[in-house]
């Protein structure tokens, strides 16, 4: 699969690695001289060039690019870079960087964003997901469809421990991706049984989140009584 990365540097640097170990093909582009470190990630391609110019992004060959990562620290350029290599490229997946909280509302598909990462919330919502048993966390927000990844840990109390994954009545729109039970990462079989401390990963619709909490964490005998 071909990568390009928009900022090159500490973030986008790092990305470049993870997904050079991955077996991809990598290509970084920054406008900064400064940034150009090849010896730092020297698998991959380099290019100095404005990512934000057309003529920039046909050097870079965007079109033959499966992903474009817009990792820059500036989210005006990152929305630029997104809307270009939607619309002027059909890059198939972009992913973009949110710097600022404040500014995430306009990380969406009418930017050209599939994926929007803002660090805040992401930092904010591992702390959550790690202090919270029986409350819905959002991991991350996917721009198509209004549908989030979303992490809920299964309570004691819950109805479902000891439950088949095919015997639950899941709300429509949400699916059930993961199962990390410890050490273990669990690709969920309809004769799999949730247990009491299971992590569990959804891809929902965020209309259906409350539906998908009520459903995990309260027992049915206690709700009725």
């Amino acid at each position: 699969m071909r990568v390009a990365i928009a900022g090159a540097g500490a973030v986008g640097r790092s990305i470049a690695g993870e997904l050079l170990e991955n077996g991809h093909e990598i290509l970084l582009i920054d406008k900064a001289p400064t940034a150009i470190s090849v010896e730092r990630v020297p698998q991959a391609e380099w290019l100095l060039a404005d990512a934000c110019e057309i003529t920039s992004l046909d050097e870079a060959a965007l079109q033959r690019c499966n992903v474009v990562i817009a990792a820059t620290g500036d989210d005006k350029v990152n929305l630029v870079v997104s809307l270009l290599a939607k619309t002027e490229y059909g890059v198939p997946r972009v992913v973009a960087r949110v710097n600022n909280p404040k500014n995430e509302w306009l990380f969406n598909e009418s930017w050209g964003v599939d994926v929007a990462v803002s660090t805040p919330r992401l930092m904010s919502a591992l702390v959550e997901e790690a202090v919270s048993v029986g409350d819905l966390v959002r991991l991350l927000r996917f721009s198509h469809g209004d549908a989030n990844l979303v992490e809920l840990t299964l309570p004691e109390e819950s109805a479902l421990a000891g439950t088949q994954v095919g015997d639950v009545e899941w709300p429509e729109d949400t699916s059930l991706v993961t199962i990390i039970r410890g050490t273990r990462v669990l690709t969920p079989s309809r004769e799999d049984s949730l247990e009491a401390g299971d992590e569990l990963l959804f891809v929902a619709a965020q209309a259906r989140e409350e539906q998908l909490e009520d459903l995990l964490s309260v027992r049915r005998d206690s709700a009725a009584s």
